[in-house]
């Protein structure tokens, strides 16, 4: 599969790049940013070419990876997708719930393959736990924490649209990535109420009758940074595992993902129209924590 890299950020930089330059099955066609000097340092650090005109690697391409702020991503994921291309995109999908529906239905009229990549859905055994607990049932709830120290600690991902939208709409994903999949698809957002920083706390509710409880944060002091997942129900106590491998990896395991889709047009199950429904839960949660609803 050919594939070019839209971005040239932190995460381009330390996970996209080298997990596509690496990977067996992938040629990185090349590399376009909003700052072309970037675009040339990364193109050439992994061996590959830049780009100025970003439908000039669109036109050589048979998908694209997105490392972009969301609101710049949908709008280039749409455009890619108009153009054929497959999407390997990162989360959210979009900053608002009209920029998510423009990219499912992009793809859907399009006919082209789609994943997000929600890091934790890529990780083999964090992925093979959640099968299990989805396949288990009987769940009475959750509790999820992803607590980061981006704007407390020495992080390069102190970026500005981390700063606008906060730990709701950075590790909120990954949260609801996880939850969604074992307790069903989200009835609606209970509560949903800020804490200290840019700390959210959310309720909710699920389709399979569980309720869960999610803590988010990108302001917590270092010594607290995490993430942890709890299930309890009728098989007892369960905690999402850890992963001996790294977002790399998880990358590389997205794409294979992708190439799949694409190959026998099954979606996948971190597709944009469930990147869209993310959005859509992340929206009312913000929504309620800004005391506009309710």
């Amino acid at each position: 599969m050919r594939i070019g890299l839209l971005g040239t950020g932190p995460w381009a930089q330390m996970v996209h790049a080298p997990a596509l330059s690496e990977h067996g099955s992938v040629d990185l066609v090349g590399v376009w940013g909003r700052r072309p000097a970037a675009a040339r340092e990364l193109a050439e650090r992994h061996g590959t070419r830049p780009y100025d005109d970003v439908d000039a690697l669109l036109a050589d391409v048979d998908a694209v990876a997105v490392a972009l702020p969301p609101d710049v991503q949908a709008d280039l994921a749409v455009r890619a997708a108009e153009a054929g291309r497959h999407l390997l995109l990162d989360k959210p999908v979009a900053a608002t719930v009209p920029g998510a529906r423009a990219v499912a239905r992009a793809v859907r009229e399009a006919e082209v393959a789609s994943v997000v990549f929600f890091t934790t859905r890529f990780l083999p055994e964090p992925e093979a736990w959640i099968a299990e607990q989805a396949s288990a049932g009987g769940w009475f709830t959750g509790h999820a924490q992803w607590l980061g120290a981006v704007f407390t600690g020495d992080s390069p991902f102190a970026t500005p649209w981390r700063r606008e939208k906060g730990a709701l709409w950075d590790v909120g994903p990954h949260a609801l990535s996880v939850l969604l999949p074992v307790l069903g698809d989200v009835r609606r957002v209970s509560a949903a109420g800020r804490g200290p920083g840019d700390t959210v706390h959310m309720v909710l509710d699920h389709a399979g009758g569980a309720s869960s409880t999610l803590t988010l944060s990108l302001t917590a002091p270092p010594s607290a940074a995490g993430s942890a997942v709890e299930l309890r129900g009728e098989a007892g106590v369960v905690r999402l595992p850890p992963s001996a491998s790294d977002a790399v990896s998880a990358l590389g395991r997205a794409a294979d993902a992708l190439g799949a889709a694409a190959r026998d047009g099954r979606p996948h199950a971190c597709d944009a129209p469930f990147g869209l429904r993310v959005t859509e839960v992340l929206a009312e949660a913000e929504a309620l924590s800004s005391g506009s609803l309710g």
